[in-house]
This record gives C-alpha cells, sequence and structure tokens, in this order.
C-alpha cells in the first residue's frame, strides 16, 4: 500500500507496506511480505525501527489544538483586545509609562496564558490517550494489551467482540467474526468476514470496494460479533479512515456554500449570506463564542458584553470632559474601558479547570470532554450497573441445592480465588428450608400467622473430596460445573533452588467471574477442571457451544474417560436451561440413591421457588443440566434448521458474487469450505436435558457502596440500578447497599411498586404510563441496553439530569444519551468511546468522588468570577462616579490612576482568584442540591452579589478619598496637572488617591475570604467547631495557595507606596501616614457590610425555605433539604 502522505525526497528505503494490496493476497503472502512470524509476533527492536519508518498510529484532526492555535486563542480574546487597544492609545498619546505598564500586562496575560492552556491542552491529550482504543497484540512471543497508537505494520492483533478495529488489518483467523463498518461504508448491517476470502489484482477489471473486502477488517471499525487474529497493513494516516480524514481536512475550507432555490439556481441573496454566515463564523471562531466548552463560550460572550460596556464606560469619560481630546481626559477613558475587563479571567479559569481534571485522575477519573466538569455538578440521577460496580465483581459461590441430596453452603471465605479457604456445609433440606430457616435465626420474633420455620440440619464437611465420591448425585453437577465452564483456577508457583517449582500459597484465576466461582466451587473438592481432563483417565473435549446472549446459555460435549461415552453438560440463566431439560435427578423412593424423574410443572415450581429464595440472600442463580449423548438424537428437522441459519449467514456472501459476475469487474473470491459439518447442530444438542440443581453465586457489595449511596441521597442524588440479574438478587444487593430505604411501610403503595420492576415490566409501559408514575424505578432487573435509553429519556422528560455508567458494546446508546456517560476502565472500547468519563477502577465510590470534583471545581469557578467581576463593578463605579471630581480647569481627576488600575486587576484581583481555584471541597460539597446546568454559574444570586460587594467597595472607596481630600485636606484639586505629576497644588490629591487606592487594593484581598462561602460568615465556616473563636485561622490556613495570595497583595502595597519615582511617577500617589488610619477603618467597615449582607441572604433563604416546605440542616447556613428525599 503506498504512502498516502509521502513527501517528494523525505525518504529513500523501501518500505515493507509500499505498494502492498493485501486483500489481493493470501494471508500468508502478507505475514510473509511484512516480515512478522504469526506465533512470536514482532521483536522489540523491530518495533522499534518501524515505528521510526511509520509514526505513531494516530489519524491526524484540524481541531487538533497546535501552539500557534493556542497562542492565537490567548490574543483573540475580548478582553485581552481591550487592553490591547488601551496599550495603542496609550502609546499613540506618548504616555510611555501607561503605555509600557499595558504593554507588559498584555504579554504577561498572553504569556502565562498561553503557557497554562498549552500544559493543559497536553494534559488533555494524555488523559485521552489513556482512554483511548486499546489493542491486544503478540509480541516476542507474549500476547499483551497496548495503546493503539502503538502499533506499527506487522504487528498481530487478537480481536473480540466490543473491539474497536486499531488500524487496518488482514485478517488471518476468523471464528464468527462479524464487523460494523457503517463508519466506512455508510452499511448499517455488520459484515461478515472471511480470513481465506482472496480478491483478483486486476486493474483492468476493476478495483474490489471497501466494504467487498471482507477478508480486510478496517480501522475504527466496531467488532459486533466473533474472534479474530489479523497482521497490520496501514496505521495512522495510511489506513481508509485516515484517507477520509486527510480528504475532510482538505475540503474543510471553513467557507459556507451558498444554498440553491427550489429551480436549484444559487442567487446573489444566497452569495451574500453565505458570505455573511462565513464571515460570523470566523469572528465567532476568532472570539471563542461557538468552540470550546459550553462554560467557555459563555465567558467568551461575557468577554464580548464587557467590551462594549467598557467601550460606552471610555465614551461616557469623554462626554463628561466636552469630547476634549487632551492626554489626561484620553487617559481617564482608558483607565475605566480597563477598569471593567477582568482580564485574568481567562488565565484562571484555564488554571482551575486544569487542576479539576488533574484531581479527578487521582481519584481514578479520567475526563474525556471538559463539558463534564460542568455536567457533574448538576447530575441529579445516576444510573449504575451492579456486577464490578456497586459490588466486587469477585464472585463466589455462598450455595449449591442439588435435588437428589440436599443443600452446600460455603461459609467464612474472603478469597473469591482459593478453593483452600472456607467451610463446607451440607444441609439435607431444599435451599428454600435453609434460606427460611437462616432467616429465623436473624429475627427469632416470629410474626403471627407465619408458620415456624424448618429447624436448620447441618454437617461439616471435613474431607470435600471423599465426601463427593460417596455422594450420589454430587460428583454429576461437579462434572457439569468444572468442564461446561471455560476459566481457568491455578495455585501459582516459582522456581527455587531445591526444586523445580514452588507452590507460593496464593491462589490465581483467568476468566469470567462468573464461570470462576463455579469453578473454585468443583476445586474445593478437587474435582476441578485440570483433574478431570489430565492423566490417563481424563475426559476429552468433543464439541463447545459458547454462550449466547440470545439462548443465555453454554454447553459441550464430552467423551467419557473410556472413549465409549459421550455426555452433554450445560449451564445457564435458570428459566433457559429449565426450557432444554425434560427430566430431573432426584432422591429414589428409597432415599439413599438417586432416580431420574419427569419434570413437571410441579416440580418446576419447586425448582422456581428455590431460585428465588437463593435470589433474596442477594444470590445470583444458575441451572446445570446433563444427559447422554449420540448422534441419534439429530433429527432432520434440526438438520434443515441448521443448513437455514447456514445459508442466511451466507447470503450476504451470495449477493456478493452475484454482483460480481453480473458487472463483470473480475475480483473473484476465493471462499473457505462450509463450518465443521461434524458438530451436531446445537438445536439437539440443547434438549431433554436432566436437571442436576442450581448453585448460587454471590457477588459480594464493595466497603465502599453504601456509604456512596447514602452520600448521594445526602446529596439530592438518586441512585438507580438498572442490572441483567434476577429480580430478587437485584433487590437485595439494593437493599444491602440502601440504594432501596428502609423505610418502605412509610411510603404510599403505589410509589412502593413502582420502585422495583423488571424491564419486561417496565418496557411494556407507554411513555405517559411512565410519566405518570409517582416515582422512577430504583431497581430495574433483567435489564436490556434498550431499556437503559429509555430510562434516560424518562429522567429528561421529567427535567432530570442523569449520569450512566456502562462497559459492553450495547450500553453505548445509553452512555450516548445521558447527560454524562460513564464508561468502566475494563468496559469495551465502543464504550470508553460513547463517554463523557471513565472510571479506572470500575468502583461506585469512584462516581460519588467524580461528582464531589465537579462541584468543587463549579464552585471555584463561580468563587473567583464573582471575585473579579465584584472588584471591576468597584473600580468602573469609582471612575465613573469620580468624573464629578474636576480641577480649576474642569478635567475629572483620577480616583485611582491608570497603573493603579492595572495593578489591581492583575495583581490584587489576579493572584487572589487563582487561589480561589485551588479551594478545596465545602464542608457541604456533597450535602446539597445539584445546580442548574441552564443556569450555570451565571446565577441571580451571582449577579446581585456582584452588584452589592461592587457598591460596598466603590462606597467606601469614594468616601475614603473624599475624606482624606475634603474632611482633612485642603479640598484643592489643582489647576490640571494632578492626573500627571505631583505638584504643590496636587500633594492632598494623590495623597487622597493613594488612601483609595490601599482600600480598594484591600478590600479585593479581604474579598477574596469572603468569597470561601457565598453565604456563610467568614468567622463561622463551621458550625459545630469546638474552637468556634479561632476557626476562621484554620479556615484561612487550609488553602495555602489563596492564602499566600492575598499575603502577597497585603505585603507589595507598601512598595509602591513607599518607593520614591515608583510611587509619584509611575502610580501617581504619594506616601500617606495618618491615612491608614482611614484604611483600616473602612476595611473594617467593608467586613462589617460584607458579614450583614451574607446575614440578610441567610434569612432570606430560610425564609424560603419555609414558604417551600424544606427543613435546613443544623449543620449547615446556606442550603435547604428536601426530608423526601432522604427517604426515596
Amino acid at each position: 500500500m503506498t504512502n498516502r502522505n509521502e513527501v517528494p525526497g523525505a525518504r529513500i528505503e523501501p518500505r515493507p507496506t509500499d505498494n502492498l494490496l493485501p486483500y489481493t493476497l493470501p494471508a500468508e503472502k502478507v505475514v510473509e511480505r511484512l516480515e512478522v512470524d504469526i506465533q512470536q509476533g514482532l521483536s522489540e527492536q523491530t518495533v522499534r525501527d518501524r515505528q521510526a519508518l511509520y509514526g505513531p498510529n494516530q489519524v491526524k484532526s484540524d481541531e487538533a489544538s497546535t501552539w500557534a492555535s493556542i497562542l492565537l486563542g490567548q490574543i483573540a480574546n475580548a478582553m485581552v483586545l481591550v487592553l490591547v487597544m488601551g496599550m495603542v492609545v496609550s502609546l499613540a498619546i506618548k504616555s510611555w509609562i501607561e503605555g509600557g505598564v499595558i504593554t507588559a500586562v498584555v504579554i504577561i496575560n498572553i504569556v502565562v496564558g498561553f503557557i497554562q492552556e498549552y500544559s493543559a491542552e497536553k494534559t488533555m491529550a494524555s488523559l485521552r490517550n489513556l482512554a483511548s482504543p486499546s489493542a491486544r497484540v503478540v509480541r516476542h512471543s507474549q500476547s499483551r494489551v497496548i495503546s493503539s497508537s502503538e502499533l506499527v505494520p506487522g504487528d498481530i492483533v487478537l480481536l473480540v467482540t466490543g473491539d474497536i478495529v486499531p488500524a487496518d488489518l488482514r485478517l488471518i483467523e476468523t471464528m464468527n467474526f462479524e464487523a460494523d463498518e457503517s463508519m466506512l461504508t455508510g452499511e448499517s448491517l455488520p459484515v461478515l468476514k472471511d480470513a481465506d476470502a482472496c480478491f483478483s489484482s486486476d486493474k483492468e477489471k476493476g478495483e474490489v470496494g471497501v466494504g467487498d473486502r471482507i477478508n480486510m477488517a478496517y480501522s475504527s471499525s466496531i467488532i459486533t460479533r466473533g474472534r479474530a487474529k489479523g497482521v497490520v497493513v496501514s496505521t495512522g494516516m495510511e489506513t481508509e479512515i485516515g484517507a477520509i480524514a486527510a480528504s475532510l481536512m482538505a475540503a474543510n475550507s471553513k467557507v459556507r456554500k451558498p444554498k440553491p432555490n427550489k429551480k436549484g439556481k444559487v442567487t446573489n441573496r444566497a452569495r451574500a449570506r453565505a458570505g455573511a454566515l462565513t464571515v460570523t463564523d470566523s469572528i465567532g471562531r476568532f472570539l471563542g463564542v461557538n468552540k470550546g466548552s459550553p462554560l467557555q463560550r459563555k465567558l467568551s460572550k461575557m468577554a464580548i458584553l464587557l467590551f462594549f460596556i467598557a467601550v460606552i464606560c471610555a465614551i461616557i469619560c469623554m462626554a463628561a470632559n466636552s469630547f476634549r481630546s487632551s492626554r489626561d481626559i484620553i487617559l481617564y477613558a482608558v483607565g475605566t474601558g480597563l477598569s471593567i475587563i477582568p482580564a485574568s479571567l481567562v488565565v484562571v479559569l484555564t488554571i482551575t479547570m486544569a487542576m479539576g481534571v488533574k484531581n479527578m485522575v487521582t481519584r481514578h477519573v479520567i475526563v474525556r470532554r471538559l463539558d463534564s466538569l460542568e455536567a457533574l455538578g448538576a447530575v441529579t440521577d445516576v444510573c449504575s450497573d451492579k456486577t464490578g460496580t456497586l459490588t466486587q465483581g469477585r464472585m463466589v459461590t455462598r450455595m449449591s441445592w442439588v435435588p437428589a441430596e440436599g443443600t452446600y453452603r460455603v461459609n467464612d471465605t474472603d478469597d473469591a480465588f482459593n478453593p483452600t479457604i472456607g467451610q463446607l456445609v451440607f444441609h439435607p433440606m431444599s435451599a428454600q428450608d435453609v434460606v427460611a430457616s437462616l432467616n429465623a435465626e436473624k429475627d427469632e420474633r416470629l410474626q403471627l400467622g407465619k408458620a415456624p420455620a424448618p429447624m436448620l440440619v447441618s454437617e461439616h464437611i471435613s474431607d470435600p473430596h471423599a465426601w463427593a465420591t460417596n455422594t450420589p448425585a454430587l460428583p454429576q453437577l461437579l462434572n457439569c460445573a468444572a468442564l461446561c465452564n471455560l476459566a481457568s483456577v491455578f495455585e501459582e508457583k516459582h522456581a527455587s533452588k531445591e526444586t523445580l517449582v514452588e507452590s507460593t500459597g496464593k491462589w490465581a484465576a483467568t476468566g469470567d467471574p462468573t464461570e470462576i466461582a463455579i469453578q473454585v466451587f468443583a476445586h474445593r473438592f478437587a474435582w476441578g477442571k485440570p483433574t478431570l481432563t489430565s492423566g490417563m483417565d481424563r475426559w476429552r473435549e468433543m464439541f463447545e457451544y459458547p454462550f449466547d446472549s440470545s439462548v443465555k446459555r453454554m454447553a459441550v460435549i464430552m467423551e467419557s474417560p473410556d472413549g465409549k461415552d459421550r455426555k452433554v453438560f450445560m449451564k445457564g440463566a435458570v428459566e433457559m436451561v429449565l426450557n432444554s431439560c425434560t427430566t430431573i435427578l432426584t432422591k429414589n423412593d428409597v432415599g439413599e440413591g438417586t432416580t431420574v424423574r419427569q419434570l413437571d410443572s410441579l416440580w418446576k415450581d419447586e425448582i422456581l421457588a428455590n431460585m428465588e429464595a437463593m435470589a433474596s440472600t442477594g444470590l445470583r442463580c444458575l441451572a446445570l443440566g446433563t444427559k447422554a449423548w449420540d448422534d441419534s438424537q439429530i433429527t432432520p428437522e434440526d438438520i434443515e434448521d441448521e443448513q437455514q441459519k447456514a445459508a442466511a449467514v451466507a447470503e450476504d456472501r451470495t449477493d456478493l458474487d452475484g454482483d460480481s459476475d453480473s458487472e463483470g469487474d473480475g475480483a473473484m473470491a476465493i471462499r473457505p469450505e462450509s463450518p465443521d459439518l461434524n458438530q451436531p447442530p446445537r438445536k439437539s444438542v440443547e434438549r431433554g436435558l436432566t436437571f442436576l440443581g442450581l448453585v448460587g453465586i454471590y457477588d459480594p457489595p464493595r466497603p465502599e457502596s453504601a456509604p456512596s449511596v447514602a452520600q448521594f441521597k445526602k446529596a439530592s442524588i438518586k441512585v438507580h440500578m438498572l442490572t441483567g440479574d434476577h429480580p430478587g438478587t437485584a433487590t437485595a444487593i439494593a437493599k444491602e447497599v440502601g440504594i432501596i430505604p428502609d423505610q418502605l411501610p412509610l411510603l404510599a403503595k403505589d410509589v412502593v411498586d413502582s420502585m422495583i420492576m423488571t424491564a419486561a415490566q417496565f418496557d411494556k409501559l407507554t411513555d405517559d404510563e411512565i410519566d405518570a408514575l409517582p416515582e422512577l424505578p430504583l431497581v430495574i432487573a433483567r435489564c436490556a441496553p434498550q431499556t437503559k435509553v429509555r430510562m434516560i429519556e424518562a429522567l429528561h422528560r421529567r427535567k432530570l439530569f442523569a449520569a450512566m455508567t456502562g462497559d459492553g458494546v450495547n450500553d453505548s446508546p445509553s452512555l450516548k444519551k445521558a447527560d454524562v456517560g460513564i464508561a468502566m476502565g475494563s468496559g469495551s472500547d465502543v464504550a470508553k468511546s460513547a463517554s463523557d468519563i471513565v472510571l479506572t477502577d470500575d468502583n461506585f465510590a469512584s462516581i460519588l468522588s467524580a461528582v464531589s470534583s465537579g462541584r468543587t471545581t463549579f464552585d471555584n469557578i463561580k468563587r473567583f468570577v464573582l471575585h473579579l467581576l465584584s472588584q471591576n463593578v468597584a473600580q468602573a463605579l469609582v471612575l465613573l462616579i469620580g468624573l464629578a471630581f474636576k480641577d480649576s480647569t474642569g478635567l475629572s481627576i483620577f480616583p485611582i490612576g491608570p497603573v493603579e488600575i492595572l495593578w489591581i486587576i492583575m495583581i490584587t484581583s489576579g493572584f487572589p482568584a487563582m487561589g480561589l481555584g485551588f479551594e478545596p471541597p465545602a464542608p457541604d460539597i456533597m450535602s446539597r442540591p445539584p445546580h442548574s446546568i441552564q443556569v450555570g454559574i451565571f446565577t441571580l444570586e451571582l449577579f446581585v452579589d456582584m452588584v452589592v460587594y461592587g457598591v460596598i467597595m466603590a462606597t467606601l472607596c469614594l468616601g475614603a478619598f473624599t475624606m482624606v481630600l475634603f474632611g482633612f485636606g485642603d479640598g484643592q484639586l489643582g489647576d490640571g496637572t494632578c492626573n500627571e505629576s505631583l505638584g504643590d497644588l496636587c500633594r492632598t490629591v494623590f495623597r487622597a488617591r493613594c488612601t483609595a487606592f490601599v482600600c480598594l487594593t484591600w478590600f479585593s484581598l479581604l474579598l477574596a475570604w469572603q468569597m470561601i462561602s457565598l453565604r456563610r460568615s467568614f468567622f463561622r465556616m463551621h458550625p459545630k467547631s469546638k474552637t468556634p473563636y479561632t476557626q476562621w485561622m484554620r479556615d484561612v490556613w487550609r488553602n495555602p495557595v489563596l492564602f499566600w495570595s492575598v499575603m502577597f497583595g497585603f505585603v507589595t502595597v507598601f512598595p509602591i507606596i513607599y518607593i520614591p519615582v515608583i510611587n509619584t511617577v509611575v502610580f501617581k500617589h504619594s506616601p500617606i501616614s495618618w491615612e491608614w488610619a482611614i484604611v483600616f477603618i473602612a476595611s473594617l467597615l467593608f467586613m462589617l457590610a460584607a458579614e450583614a449582607w451574607k446575614y440578610a441572604k441567610r434569612v432570606y433563604y430560610r425564609r424560603q425555605d419555609r414558604k417551600a416546605g424544606f427543613i435546613r440542616s443544623e449543620t449547615l447556613d446556606d442550603q435547604r433539604y428536601d426530608p423526601m428525599q432522604q427517604i426515596c
């Protein structure tokens, strides 16, 4: 295959893939051409050489952020543009000091913003790589999982259902292998692949289309069925999907095309409209209003609004001074315009979001989309799977009911893999009697009218193998459990000097957790698969019928050790196995042996009753069955049915061959022979079995699941369990972790009935009936993928904000439908690609951590936005009202100078705002309702606070300026030079300006500490603290970044006041002495006013809560709670 992006003269040496058309060659020839051994794979040195030759396996995107685009983004910002305009104007009027300071501010803002955003972009890229599709390859004779970006041509890749094809592959082996190639071909149906197919390379007869190359698997395709092995033939931009990406980037000119009218003609009006839209799109991208996360777009729009406000403020300044073109007036206008711009906002936002993403990584959460940072804090409902998320995913067989004997229980085991740990107990009674007896022991107070539970008879098994050998029915159940099983359980060993191998005492297992649990149970009796399939007297596997989600069972045909008999062993869902059984192995009439009886309705009811009893204790039940096999059980109908299925599967191939012949394109395909005709039809095998018994598997809840569910309830977030398990099992686990409340008798019957449903019950309801339910189900058992989608839709119709977990291919629709899709780190690549965040530890508690981190990030953004905007409002008010202070020539006098304004914007406000971005979670972060995603950070409360704090600061600042100037000074405003230099008539003005500057600086610093909580008192952040009078000191030190930022702001005031030249020439103020008393009094008044405003807010919200019927928590001052939320 040729290099699509080859640059002439850039490479001379030939490559193995040059001019390679892999679909035209047999797999053996392709492997030989790529110089790789199928069994051993590539060596490490070959991999390194080819990585240097081909580069990373990545498809480039025109949306990828480069350093140039990030730098342009820092410049193309409305806030920075105001600074640039101020710089140009200042330099144009030869105000070198002010122009130089503004220039420095612009450069610092751009450089710091660029560094932070570039770092954040690299962090997000690395996180995306962590969550990106992986690939299982064979290298250096070992199978390993690597990042798909590390693949090179020649790598041997193993694929299974749910994988995303990581590169273009020539298939070597396939087993019922189908791939969804709709992304490439647009064909919605999966394509059945055939590794043995081979196509003609005669170019005169036409080349075979991508969709017809059934011996290839293309990058980004999704494996919907089966498994395969393939060799990489193309990577990165040389793949078929890379070619599409390259053509899109080449064609993507970001120019709107004019739309033709109904007659198909393009009018001049359409051209003009397309041109106008192109211009507006470009301006939008330039200003950031149509790119980035929703929060970033909102802030970009706010920046444009502030830009126009700044222009209006500057015009007001000019108008107040009769539009005189003197340098003083122009500087005043520039200063007023700059005062409204929070220049450090973009930098602080970037740092805060980057910190939020990094903090989530430490909590085992990978953020794939920045949108989810804001969305996580708004989640109202979490829909979670059970197995491996709420539970540990390390299953243990706790109970087994053998109808011909009784019930076996496994007690006191804390290692899911070790069959030597735990106690085996036998009860000569049914499972439902055992469960009833155990429940009676837990609660000795028998309810009136109920029959007493049977007495629990127990016998401890000291020698399990001898016990199993001497029992009539258990060996058959253990044979089925061990042989109809793909899991491996083994004791780890290591080499030693004395012996070749030495046991470590540790046990390990590979395979499905459910099969591991069953295999471990067989090993407890020394009846495991290795024992039965090794040595002279071993069982031999003849045929396997793998587990299929449509039939929910698995079967194998095994040949007995003597080679005379064959037996079928089956395990699966109880209902599905019962459908395949016609008899049951039970005790004989004497009670000392076994007999096979007809499986009538009474026995079926008995089996289902035992299953329900086991499920009520949280056990997941599977059934086991067996029968003797011979080919006489195959009927002609079974053969005909199997042939019809094979014909349906081959239909696509027939169509392909027919099309090829009719069109004469010469795309001749060499087909393999039909599948092994010696394998009996599955329908014949899975019929007429004998029921052997039940096994009950327990997946213990994670220790942190119950506390996490309780914390979610406290945070007004409901948890829903959507699981494929039996309703009894799901209900038991849901009660254990607290999803289902204990106060069920307190709730109405219709509410209780709607809390627990099966998927069949939920799916048969119409949307109107679902909407009429008093509560959406907290538990949905036997859940199907479509059920999850309907659940999300139901939540959305109730205006709720939902998070959904998933790990399988079928979960991807619900993950995309959810507001926040949460994939499991051990899940399929398809699920990860559809998700917003990925949990690397598959732990339900990590969802709680993610929500907490999302709320913290949201709170911190809200804190520093309010801090910065309040400061800007204060400065704008001071300057606009200060227009009234005019000297003898009629020129307005600066209450605060232009450089002072920039100092407050960048230093005094910037660093504390950055510190607020590092604020740790509030004590009540998970004890408050979710915020509204529609409103976001710009709530009515924020706007009111911004105005109130701005007015308080402006009033006190102007009061201090007026008191120094007129109260204790001579009231002399100068003769037109007090905005530029310190003259004899300007000394009072310079001292008053310095006092106002210090007041505004300290107000800003004190406001940063007040922003730790928007409603709580600064001196009472923890109402139940044991040290209430000194608690505020601990709260101040809790965030060291904020503490030292504020301290830096306090300390740096003194050098710029008392260092000569800097004070009078640069900042346009002079040192103060007795005026410090005014500063301290004004600062005290500011703190009192801020505390009074917070108190008024608390009173207001308490009254609002009482009207709404909410009860306020004793430990919180600023949040409200619905008492029913704690129940439901």
